[in-house]
């Protein structure tokens, strides 16, 4: 886990600042071409975080929400019809501050990791748009989730090393960001019978789970080139990848997923 917090009355601070730099090397749901921290992007970064906390914190105050899931436009999937690119599990600790875990990848790398966050540095990404999203799991589903994701023996159970930013949602060859995080709901739910990826698919596909199938004609662009390390094909079957239909797991299609399946509500935008 990401061993950096960022608590949310100090969100200006030079700390923060430190720590946003830090954290430069880490992304998901984008390509990583290197570009310094600047200030518009440090100050929009941390105004969205602000408000994000303050709609965490209401729901908890009104609710006792405790986990939600919390997503980032990170680049442009527009011309595939996402809104966002990236979700992680958004959860109050123990004492009081709000986390954020999700897998980033190691930029020019194959590699990914799990992260532990303070919303500062979640959304100081250099984000394609300054909106996220947040979604309130059923109480059952939070109370899962706070369990799994608090306990170290269990939050990097589904944790699977190698990346791809468009793995197959149904492969174990690589991992992306959202995979990690939806099979890991698999895991917290299913404790005693889910402890490996395979077990963790198995049931989202009984649950109705259905990934996003994006057609990708180009092979030289997905927020980057096609031969850049985090980006691989070669877990997907033969006859999708050789007919340019690409399934993976997307943000909106586990927002509408857990909606439809009754796991949780409506996604809210925050902005």
């Amino acid at each position: 886990m990401h061993p950096l917090h960022c608590s949310l009355p100090r969100l200006a601070s030079l700390l923060c600042l430190a720590l946003a730099t830090l954290a430069g090397n880490a992304h998901a749901g984008r390509n990583c071409d290197a570009k310094p921290l600047n200030v518009e992007t440090l100050t929009q970064g941390l105004n969205l975080a602000q408000r994000t906390a303050q709609v965490l914190e209401a729901e908890y105050q009104k609710n006792g929400s405790k986990v939600l899931l919390l997503a980032r436009a990170g680049q442009d999937l527009s011309s595939y019809q996402l809104q966002y690119s990236h979700f992680g599990w958004a959860y109050r600790t123990p004492e009081g501050p709000w986390r954020v875990a999700h897998k980033l990848n190691i930029c020019g790398t194959a590699d990914g990791w799990v992260y532990r966050q303070g919303l500062g540095e979640f959304f100081l990404d250099d984000l394609w748009r300054y909106v996220a999203a947040v979604q309130v799991p059923t109480p059952a589903v939070q109370q899962a989730l706070w369990s799994y994701l608090t306990a170290p023996q269990t939050v990097l159970r589904m944790q699977h090393q190698p990346y791809s930013m468009v793995s197959y949602a149904w492969g174990q060859k690589y991992q992306q960001s959202n995979q990690w995080a939806i099979e890991s709901l698999a895991a917290a739910m299913e404790p005693a019978t889910v402890q490996q990826r395979s077990q963790a698919q198995a049931w989202l596909k009984f649950k109705g789970y259905e990934p996003s199938t994006l057609t990708i004609r180009s092979w030289t662009r997905l927020g980057g080139r096609m031969s850049a390390a985090n980006i691989a094909f070669d877990d997907h079957p033969n006859d999708q990848r050789f007919t340019s239909r690409i399934q993976t797991v997307t943000v909106d299609s586990v927002t509408q997923w857990l909606q439809r399946a009754q796991l949780a509500g409506a996604p809210r935008v925050v902005q």
